[in-house]
């Protein structure tokens, strides 16, 4: 991109009039402001005009709404009689400490409710955008810090970009957000690295939930012209934009190189096609914002700037005003920035400082469990079984694991050894005498981990917090027999425990608010997102998935044949279907969970003797897969097991799932299982990807009717 003949711009590209009542609509949008300074560039270059973005809130980052957009496009116009005399050589735009921009500001589009005003957000974006593009004298970004969706479409209409070494959450989230990259990103962004790169950034990170990148990735990318350090991040990117105005050779020389890629047909046809795929897998049909932004990816190659400008609007103004989007929003904004970061239920008890963890068992579980606390809290942890062969089986499997972390890249090799350094192992659970925080990881068999806590309470001081990370079973008569049962806590990941966000944290009915206050710091420490649920058969996650499961199992063993019943759900837009989910979790320890669900709640969870007589036999999964990648189920699994003579439909079953659903939680929440149907949705979201555009589970049954249906009355209500 070269900066345009100032005679190439048209009067209307400076007037924002247009858009006035779309920011009066708006009139509680926190502006973030475009603030102007003159910057004398070294080696006598000239002048560069810097644009400091700033909403004058430390705390809160910068966003896009309607007037910022508006006061940035006119702070360009009042800029462009200078270029056109000479007065400045150049243009820049820099973040506030540690942002550029944090996109467009989601609160004010949710608000959205006309498309008048849904096809002037789009616009507006492109018509302050395009004038940062066609500014006649070179434009710069200099992207300090997280720059997502608007923010990085923001850099991206720039003719130069730097980015810090320190910059983290650079981004385009819109198909995460239900949204599509409307401001120039679907345009742009292939031009700038190449279409396969390109499908990256917009498709596979965003719906890896909502991966981004750094500052180092953006530059290797071609994204950044020059990667900075962060220490004088803002001299160098002036001095770099020095070299750039002054045509120095070795400077265009170098950008020439950096900026190459591969945007041929072959390569178009290779994004789109991967791009496809990573869509496919990830959502299927189900959300409507992905696949608008594969037809506008597919649609980029032959379209000019005007016309994708003209597409991109209307795909924005479209999707601005569908559920979808609004559960996103409500998702997002509402679950994952809101209710997470202030969960009910947190004691004003003060929390124990945790200086050493250990661990009870060495078998898979345990040793995710050793990893995180050691590589997040950084303290010791140790952690012990009934036998040497196992522990040391354990401890070898943690310094795998940590190799593993070593070659890809995400622990160097001072991290790698400290935190094997904090891991040791025992069979004397004697070593548990210091310990501030022990948690179990046994077989879950309530015996057996009453008798776990029985030898560790003869071994820690009454203080010492003792956890179990059980799935299914009783907190409550974990504790019973115990002397201070009071110090007894549900602390239950999700596997794979690096991975999965969430944890339970279960209070019995005996519990103080010592353990439970601290059991939240401590999951803030491990970077986990907590909800307090109460001491219920399977807490939240598992008992609301297996209420789902056992639905489609008792409509399969009743005779509807395994494709319509392991498909009935796909409109769901779930991560996996329910037999590949069972195959996963694993069929003996689905049917243990039910079981115990069975046991507490009746007959709602069907225990499968199909099931039963799958476990006797060893078989692992329902389907099996042949040399082409097609499921099928094995004549010899089939002969295992027997079918009622009363299929149904896919429709009906989908429908008998969603009332089960809304039946489920409905008694969940009587029972005070959780405070609120949003620590449902956060589960659920958290703990078993539930799709961010149905935006949790409860909005979902509303919408498709069951809630009322079932309880006459709507979650949302």
């Amino acid at each position: 991109m070269t900066a345009a003949n100032a005679n190439d711009i048209p009067a209307e590209a400076l007037d924002f009039s247009a858009f006035t009542d779309l920011a009066k609509a708006f009139s509680d949008e926190v502006v973030t402001h475009s603030r102007t300074e003159d910057v004398q560039l070294p080696d006598g270059a000239g002048t560069l005009v810097l644009i400091r973005l700033d909403n004058d809130q430390p705390k809160r980052p910068s966003t896009l709404g309607p007037s910022s957009l508006i006061e940035f496009g006119q702070t360009l116009a009042a800029q462009l009689p200078r270029a056109q005399a000479g007065e400045i050589v150049g243009l820049g735009v820099i973040g506030k400490p540690g942002v550029l921009a944090a996109g467009a500001d989601l609160g004010a589009a949710e608000r959205v409710d006309s498309t008048d005003h849904s096809h002037a957000m789009g616009d507006l974006g492109h018509h302050a955008y395009r004038l940062l593009e066609d500014f006649p004298v070179p434009s710069f970004v200099f992207i300090n810090g997280t720059a997502l969706g608007g923010g990085l479409e923001l850099a991206l209409a720039a003719q130069h970009r730097t980015v810090s070494t320190e910059a983290r959450g650079i981004g385009l989230p819109e198909a995460f957000l239900g949204l599509v990259p409307g401001w120039g990103g679907i345009y742009r962004l292939p031009q700038l690295i190449g279409p396969e790169a390109a499908a990256e950034v917009i498709f596979s990170n965003a719906l890896s939930s909502n991966r981004t990148l750094d500052g180092k990735k953006v530059y290797s990318l071609g994204i950044a012209d020059q990667l900075l350090a962060a220490e004088d991040f803002e001299a160098e990117s002036v001095a770099y934009a020095a070299r750039i105005v002054a045509g120095e050779p070795a400077a265009i020389e170098e950008l020439s190189a950096h900026r190459s890629h591969d945007g041929s047909p072959e390569a178009w046809t290779r994004a789109i096609a991967g791009a496809e795929r990573t869509v496919a897998a990830k959502l299927g049909d189900t959300a409507p914002a992905p696949l608008r932004a594969l037809e506008l990816f597919r649609e980029a190659p032959g379209r000019s700037r005007e016309e994708s400008r003209q597409a991109e609007c209307a795909a924005l103004g479209e999707l601005m005003l569908t559920d979808e989007f609004r559960n996103t929003v409500y998702a997002f904004l509402g679950l994952l920035q809101k209710r997470a970061k202030r969960p009910a239920g947190v004691p004003e008890a003060a929390p124990r400082s945790i200086a050493k963890v250990g661990v009870v068992g060495a078998g898979l579980m345990a040793c995710q469990l050793a990893m995180v606390f050691a590589q997040q809290l950084k303290v010791p942890v140790v952690l012990t079984d009934v036998d040497q062969s196992r522990v040391d089986k354990g401890l070898a499997h943690i310094e795998s694991q940590i190799g593993k972390l070593r070659q890809k890249g995400r622990l160097n090799a001072e991290q790698a050894a400290a935190v094997q350094g904090l891991i040791t192992g025992s069979t004397d659970k004697s070593v548990y005498a210091d310990a501030d925080f022990v948690i179990e990881a046994v077989f879950e068999e309530i015996g057996v981990k009453k008798q776990v806590f029985a030898e560790l309470e003869q071994i820690v001081p009454a203080e010492t917090i003792l956890a179990t990370n059980t799935s299914s079973l009783s907190v409550t008569e974990m504790a019973a027999d115990l002397d201070h049962p009071e110090r007894v806590i549900g602390f239950h990941f999700f596997n794979p425990v690096a991975a999965m966000p969430l944890v339970e944290i279960a209070r019995a009915p005996q519990t103080a608010d010592v353990p439970i206050a601290t059991a939240f710091q401590l999951a803030a420490g491990l970077r986990k997102t907590p909800v307090l649920t109460s001491d219920s058969t399977a807490f939240v996650v598992n008992r609301v998935l297996l209420r789902l499961m056992s639905e489609v199992q008792r409509a399969f063993d009743e005779g509807t044949d395994a494709a319509t019943a392991d498909a009935a759900l796909k409109p769901m837009g779930l991560p996996m279907s329910p037999f590949t989910l069972l195959a996963m979790v694993g069929i003996p320890v689905a049917q243990h969970v039910t079981e115990s669900l069975h046991s507490s709640f009746g007959d709602r969870f069907h225990v499968s003797a199909n099931l039963q007589r799958l476990i006797d036999a060893g078989v692992t999964e329902i389907w099996s897969t042949d040399d082409a990648g097609q499921a099928y189920i094995k004549d010899s699994t089939l002969e295992l097991m027997s079918f009622g003579s009363t299929p149904r439909s896919s429709a009906d079953l989908l429908r008998t799932v969603q009332d089960a659903l809304a039946q489920e939680i409905g008694m969940m929440l009587a029972e005070d299982v959780v405070a609120s149907h949003q620590d449902v949705d956060l589960c659920m979201i958290l703990g078993a990807g539930w799709p961010l555009h149905r935006g949790g589970i409860t909005p979902y049954l509303d919408q498709v009717g069951a809630s009322q249906r079932v309880n006459g009355r709507t979650f949302g209500a």
